[in-house]
């Protein structure tokens, strides 16, 4: 098996920077509170899982081998985070919302399968933990596992973080503001994404 502690120093940084998962659920926390969040972890999480270990396995290597694809993958993760950013500019006040749409499980999945970030991530785990010569199917599961659980831990730290900060946006106007916040950010992480098309295609 993979070294524990070299494993989870490796995915801290990883995990717990910036991204398009953490953000979603940091102003999906801020919306809803942590238990408004839990469907939506759970799609992310199966996703992440089930993902991982299809390109520990190989079912996935072109994903992350393939240019093309990757760029058409990047595209669509852009457009979609740019669609989150979105419905946050346009909401309201926070858990008062009644006519708010909590994420789902499904929205969780689908920003995971659109998140290219992700795809590199799992695809370098293995070219740097994957012993050879060992029984790889009980090492793919066993990566696939501590970087799903890891992952969950970092996303609850950012929906906490986001119900903390909800709770002290409990007005109409300040819950507008910190939603445009979140808005912006993840309209950043949209246009970070169209960027690496970019560069890629150059």
């Amino acid at each position: 098996m993979p070294d524990l502690v070299a494993f989870i120093l490796f995915l801290v940084p990883l995990a717990y920077s910036p991204g398009p998962g953490n953000l979603f659920f940091a102003a999906t926390g801020a919306r809803f509170g942590v238990r408004g969040v839990v469907p939506a972890l759970i799609g992310y999480h199966a996703a992440t899982w089930g993902v991982t270990a299809a390109i520990g396995f190989g079912f996935l290597t072109l994903f992350t081998e393939a240019p093309a694809l990757m760029g058409a993958l990047q595209v669509a993760g852009a457009v979609y985070v740019l669609w989150l950013s979105m419905k946050f500019l346009r909401a309201g006040a926070l858990s008062d919302d009644a006519e708010a749409k909590r994420a789902t499980w499904g929205d969780g999945a689908i920003l995971l399968l659109l998140n290219p970030k992700a795809y590199v991530i799992m695809a370098l785990l293995y070219a740097q933990f994957l012993p050879a010569g060992e029984a790889q199917w009980a090492n793919v599961l066993w990566i696939a596992s501590v970087f799903t659980l890891n992952n969950l831990g970092a996303f609850l730290l950012w929906a906490w973080a986001g119900d903390q900060m909800g709770r002290a946006f409990r007005s109409e106007r300040s819950a507008k503001v910190l939603n445009s916040g979140f808005a912006v950010l993840l309209a950043g992480v949209a246009l970070w994404l169209l960027k690496g098309v970019a560069f890629t295609a150059s």
